[in-house]
């Protein structure tokens, strides 16, 4: 892994230069800012029991579901179509060490991303002074739920540009996973056929993978180690997978 950090440093350069990163930023920034202007009218109109930075992220997939699909549809679909992963791979770098220097590249934008929402909050507590309204619990617990979940989120991201070497079919195929995972298993755990006896080993896993529920219990300052686990397998089968691919691809190309 010597090369990894010249790898992640080369990929954050080429995300950076690359204008489409400042169109996410923009559209990202622009949502977000919607979104917490909605909320701060809604508190304002009428009090509320649940904390505005509570609310603020449970909106958090509307972001995810189009912001980690342009993040991470580019970084091996590209290289594949162009041919460019084979010369890559030609010096003394391996497919670890490459499929780990464009997720940690694509990982480290999205927390900027995201930690850039922060001076929303910053400047709503700067001018509100009820301590309910701006209790800081619910924003560090939202912030370590966006840093935790993220780590799949751009796995599966990567795993879906090593599939293809087509920027347009890695971003559907993302937004798909994506969206199975966050809105299809939210869904599935209310389907009544989960209830019967045969089903009940099912619901227990789908309980357990249910990104509403981690939320909640991130913002109300909860942090199950099953939760934990449960995205930190996930990336890391997900990396793996990715790795896999390219080097099936490179097999039979």
């Amino acid at each position: 892994m010597k090369h990894f950090p010249t790898l992640l440093g080369h990929e954050i350069r080429m995300l950076l230069v690359n204008p489409g990163t400042y169109i996410a930023a923009v559209l990202f920034l622009a949502v977000m800012g919607f979104v917490f202007t909605g909320i701060l009218e809604t508190y304002n109109a009428a009090p509320q029991e649940t904390p505005p930075a509570a609310v603020f992220f449970q909106v958090f997939f509307i972001p995810v579901l189009f912001m980690v699909p342009l993040l991470t549809m580019k970084c091996l679909a590209e290289e594949r179509r162009l041919g460019t992963i084979e010369t890559l791979l030609t010096t003394p770098v391996t497919t670890t060490e490459v499929v780990l220097g464009k997720y940690g590249a694509a990982y480290a934008l999205y927390l900027c991303m995201w930690g850039s929402t922060a001076g929303l909050f910053y400047i709503f507590q700067r001018f509100v002074g009820d301590r309910h309204l701006t209790d800081t619990g619910p924003i560090v617990g939202g912030y370590l739920f966006i840093a935790v979940s993220g780590l799949l989120f751009i796995a599966l991201g990567v795993l879906a540009s090593a599939l293809s070497r087509s920027q347009s079919v890695a971003g559907i195929l993302c937004f798909t996973l994506l969206f199975g995972l966050i809105v299809g298993g939210n869904y599935l755990s209310t389907a009544a056929w989960l209830d019967r006896v045969g089903f009940l080993p099912l619901r227990s896993a789908v309980e357990y993978t249910m990104i509403f529920e981690h939320l909640g219990d991130f913002t109300r300052g909860v942090v199950d180690a099953r939760q934990l686990l449960f995205y930190a397998s996930g990336t890391v089968v997900a990396l793996i997978l990715s790795v896999l691919s390219v080097e099936a691809k490179l097999l039979h190309s």
